[in-house]
């Protein structure tokens, strides 16, 4: 990402506040400025990609000799960093005098900080500014231009090689700050090329923040839900949308249910909706990276593979990484690369209800399945696969006798259920179901 120069961040109104004054490194002031870290660890530079402003207090400098100290400033520039800038008055009353000349000699610019601004106040001003410099020079590459909310939702659904203060940044930029305790929730939405149907469920959901944005395939969007201690305001919502306090809080309900939910009342016919994990918005941009990219797994799931129940009528079709977790477990890799080794599984465990489904009209294999997914409940059975109860008892004596033994043995609903969902996955033809081209 095109950074900023060393100059330029000199300039920054919060590090002018810190009293920066420069001791080394005069000639190099128009080096880029890749990140801003701060660090009062001491022990070398490894954790340096290359480019960054290190901010210190320079307390691990006061008790140590003058070859450590000079080590350390030599391991700095070996990894290429940009600068080191040292506060000085507090626990270091002035900058060692070997520190400058190690400075000097390897042309590591090196900033005296006179006066006390917090690092964390320097690091968000500069690396805010870093990012936007950085988006700004994507235009040329992003379809979306210089979309901020979508250019860091594309990375954090690619698992793009980023970092947690970067995902901050970049998430302010987009007006996305989730509170403390937030969950947070990828959304894939297919079928349309507007943010609407986000927008109606954000509301719906009362307290909810979200970071979305419309690509080329789907739209995308990251849901903060308020933690069951909030009751609203938990999160805002991005560029101005969902974040208003509507006093509706979630309390204890499932939160990946609640967002279901909200997506059915709201989304137009046609559209199918993915719904990712909920996630703690507090354990690092990894989590977010997760619930997105189960979104978008889920969506292709959803669009591939013929659901196991029958599609509603009217309304969208709204699913979740959890309702599909067999399916992605075994599609991991892709379809092709384990269509062999499921088409053994359902041979071995399902042969004769597929020879007698070759021979008879009948729907044995998916009326085992939506039997086993719902607890072997024959009247729940029955109302999904729109059948009298009667003709539900004749169809599960046949599985039974075909296979020799009885589907709601404990032992075997793993295995049942594996096999029957692996047939799904595998069989061969490329049918509509709902309005859904699966393909083989």
């Amino acid at each position: 990402m095109p950074a900023l120069t060393l100059r330029e961040v000199l300039a920054l109104d919060l590090v002018r506040a810190a009293g920066p004054e420069l001791l080394a490194g005069a000639d190099a002031l128009d080096r880029p400025v890749r990140w801003v870290h701060s660090s009062e660890v001491y022990e070398g530079a490894n954790f340096l990609d290359g480019g960054e402003l290190l901010l210190t207090n320079g307390f691990g400098l006061t008790d140590v000799g003058d070859e450590v100290r000079r080590r350390y400033v030599r391991e700095l520039a070996a990894r290429g960093a940009a600068g080191l800038a040292v506060e000085v008055g507090r626990s270091l009353p002035s900058m060692p005098p070997e520190v400058t000349d190690e400075a000097r000699a390897r042309g590591l610019p090196l900033l005296a900080l006179h006066r006390v601004v917090p690092f964390v106040r320097i690091t968000e001003a500069a690396n805010r500014a870093i990012v936007a410099r950085g988006l700004s020079g994507r235009a040329v590459v992003r379809p979306w231009g210089d979309d901020h909310t979508a250019a860091l939702l594309a990375d954090l659904a690619d698992g793009a090689a980023l970092n947690q203060p970067e995902v901050e940044a970049r998430s302010a930029l987009a007006g996305f700050q989730p509170g403390p305790g937030a969950r947070l929730i990828g959304v894939s939405v297919h079928g349309t090329r507007e943010t609407g149907a986000v927008d109606r469920a954000v509301r719906l959901l009362g307290g909810a923040g979200a970071m979305r944005a419309a690509f080329p395939g789907d739209v995308l969007a990251l849901l903060a839900l308020p933690g069951t201690a909030t009751r609203t305001g938990a999160g805002r919502g991005g560029a101005g949308h969902g974040g208003a306090d509507v006093g509706v809080g979630l309390g204890s309900r499932d939160p990946v249910r609640a967002v279901q939910e909200a997506f059915r009342s709201v989304a137009g016919a046609g559209l199918t909706v993915a719904v990712g994990h909920a996630v703690d918005a507090g354990g690092g941009w990894l989590h977010w990276s997760e619930t997105l990219r189960a979104a978008r797994t889920t969506l292709e799931l959803a669009l591939t593979v013929p659901p196991a129940e029958p599609a509603p009528a009217q309304g969208p079709s709204v699913t979740s990484a959890r309702a599909l977790a067999l399916e992605r477990e075994l599609t991991r890799g892709g379809i092709a690369a384990n269509r062999e080794r499921l088409t053994a599984l359902v041979r071995h465990t399902l042969g004769p209800l597929l020879a007698w489904e070759a021979a008879h009209a009948s729907d044995l294999v998916r009326t085992l399945e939506v039997h086993l997914r719902h607890g072997c409940s024959p009247t729940r059975t029955a109302a999904l696969l729109h059948i009298g109860r009667q003709s539900l008892y004749q169809r599960l004596e046949r599985i039974e006798s075909l296979l020799g033994l009885e589907i709601d043995d404990p032992d075997l609903l793993g295995e049942l259920l594996t096999a029957a969902c692996a047939h799904r996955v595998v069989r061969g033809t490329a049918v509509a179901v709902g309005g859904l081209r699966t393909v083989a």
